[in-house]
């Protein structure tokens, strides 16, 4: 199992110090907030992947409804070429409530209705990978058209740059779009509605599922996040073995939650220092 971060939207320089400090600690990757405005973090990364050399790197997560599917294509494909194939693309619907910072689809005029949301994110999932192809790709949705677009950048990585989707377990509409892509950030409905704690056994079930249903033959990953204590190495490692032994490929720290406890960049740091969970 490997390990990364999870990183809010902090100052330029902050995150690439982050990632510098990461690199020499041990992870595996660096995944900061996708925002709507503000700090820009594909550019940011972009830096990023001129200080590292080999963390894994993607925005957590980029709500394709809100992103021209052609610009995310373009934005991903770029990374990856500065990062001699090191990107990932997390993706998923957003959260657009009522409220704060959720509602910042609302303030801007992004479309909020959940269905169309989704049949945005199918589309432009359509998109990018026709795009990637490296060759004439024309396309018509409900949503997007695109006609004879000559896309003259395929990623590094092939067939293409990994793509990690939010999946709503065990929704069948969610998860057959989890099964065209190559990871999952998995959330458990309640049958009443909302969303659950995940458990172990819920990993299980998703493996199992997917190595039933998914007939595409890239690596799929099976990402979970959360907070292990940085200053007790063995129950880190504990915490984190019974997640790989279900079936996790990575884990993501959740350093964010960190300047609450331990005082803002410094103390995200300090968690970045302590290293991953040994495993």
């Amino acid at each position: 199992m490997k390990c990364g971060l999870h990183v809010p939207a902090v100052r330029p320089h902050e995150l690439i110090r982050m990632a510098e400090e990461a690199e020499a600690a041990g992870w595996d990757g660096l995944f900061p907030w996708d925002m709507i405005w503000g700090i820009n973090v594909w550019v940011c990364l972009a830096g990023v992947a001129a200080r590292t050399s080999r963390l894994r790197l993607g925005p957590i997560i980029t709500p394709l409804s809100r992103r021209r599917p052609w610009a995310v294509a373009s934005e991903v494909a770029t990374l990856d070429h500065l990062s001699n194939g090191r990107a990932v693309l997390m993706v998923g619907l957003g959260a657009a409530l009522e409220a704060p910072p959720n509602n910042w689809f609302e303030r801007v005029g992004e479309v909020t209705d959940r269905k169309t949301r989704a049949e945005m994110l199918d589309e432009g999932l359509d998109i990018i990978n026709g795009l990637w192809q490296g060759q004439p790709f024309s396309y018509t949705g409900r949503h997007y058209r695109l006609q004879d677009v000559d896309f003259d950048l395929a990623p590094v990585q092939q067939p293409r740059v990994p793509i990690w989707c939010v999946g709503a377990w065990p929704r069948p509409k969610s998860m057959q779009r989890v099964l065209r892509c190559d990871g999952i950030l998995p959330g458990v409905m309640k049958p009443e509605g909302g969303f659950g704690e995940l458990t172990p056994d819920d990993v299980r079930a998703i493996r199992d599922y997917v190595a039933t249903n998914r007939t595409l033959t890239t690596p799929f990953d099976i990402v979970v996040e959360g907070e292990t204590p940085g200053d007790n190495p063995e129950q880190a490692t504990a915490q984190a073995r019974r997640w790989a032994e279900a079936g996790v490929t990575w884990w993501l720290e959740d350093v964010w939650a960190t300047p609450q406890q331990t005082g803002g960049l410094e103390g995200m740091i300090h968690r970045i220092r302590q290293g991953p969970p040994r495993l």
